[in-house]
């Protein structure tokens, strides 16, 4: 979840600088903090430069791009992150110091930013057809999760005795997740990085109903696969919403492009810094000879 989370900053921090007076913020029976007194310590450290920096962002990136992230693009995304942690899903939060408020806050965030990168990159063919080599749809597959090698190669020839793979799974796979389901796991295509690379690999070159003739060595122990709906990969024309997006998440992670984009995004949004105290926050932004 983590990784998901660079752009919260600004978020589970704005209540605290969104005042800034004579109020007390805490009282001791030396004196009162006030909120200008936090403010002012604030505003000199770095961590607080990074917190406004952030929330200037998110303010350009909501008046520009607001209207193309839809609520419901949130609440999916949200659901996602609660189907993959599970159980654990409020422990995870817990333990990243967040609530779901903030968490979808965070993910609004990530949105914009994403429609950010979006407007800012110029798609060619060239481009598309590049992507379209690593591009795989989604496939459903089965598997059974087991811990030695040996066991791997006995379900492998149960099944080519006419075993079905439903009760195999039920029998040997230690993944209690999914082996009363007869192993079978969500939906995954190429960009999928939450599978071992190796499994992903396996599982690609599988046809329907086909499963893996070996043992596939994974990070967990050793998979049997089978491959239950693989679609044609067709060509790079019938996917081009799919790759424009591969090739922006692409560009997402990397920081050269994510500087430019973030550079371009503030200056079109006219931002002012009232502090003079502050006036060089955006200075590696903006500044015309400013580098990463």
């Amino acid at each position: 979840m983590k990784k998901w989370l660079i752009v919260l900053a600004g978020v589970l921090m704005s209540f605290t600088l969104a005042a800034c007076g004579s109020k007390s913020v805490a009282t001791t029976d030396g004196g009162k903090i006030t909120e200008s007194a936090y403010y002012s310590s604030l505003k000199g450290t770095s961590s607080g430069k990074a917190v406004l920096q952030q929330m200037i962002l998110n303010k350009v990136l909501e008046k520009q791009y607001g209207k193309k992230v839809k609520d419901s693009q949130v609440n999916n995304e949200l659901k996602k992150y609660k189907k993959q942690y599970g159980s654990s899903f409020n422990a995870v939060l817990q333990q990243n110091g967040m609530t779901v408020s903030q968490l979808k806050d965070s993910i609004r965030s990530n949105l914009l930013l994403q429609q950010a990168v979006r407007a800012n990159t110029k798609f060619t063919d060239a481009q598309l057809k590049n992507q379209f080599k690593s591009y795989q749809p989604k496939v459903t597959v089965n598997q059974i999760l087991v811990s030695k090698k040996s066991t791997a190669e006995t379900v492998i020839k149960q099944l080519k005795a006419g075993k079905s793979f439903s009760s195999l799974a039920k029998k040997y796979s230690t993944d209690t997740a999914t082996k009363n389901k007869g192993g079978r796991i969500s939906p995954f295509d190429n960009t999928n990085t939450s599978l071992d690379a190796n499994f992903r690999k396996a599982a690609f070159q599988l046809k329907n109903g086909e499963y893996t003739k070996t043992p596939v060595k994974t990070q967990y122990g050793y998979q049997v696969i089978q491959m239950v709906n693989h679609p044609a990969k067709g060509t790079y024309k019938d996917h081009e919403s799919e790759l424009k997006t591969q090739i922006v998440n692409k560009r997402l992670s990397d920081s050269d492009t994510l500087h430019s984009v973030v550079a371009k995004v503030l200056k079109k949004g006219n931002v002012s810094i009232q502090d003079k105290d502050l006036q060089n926050v955006l200075s590696d932004y903006l500044s015309s000879s400013s580098k990463k």
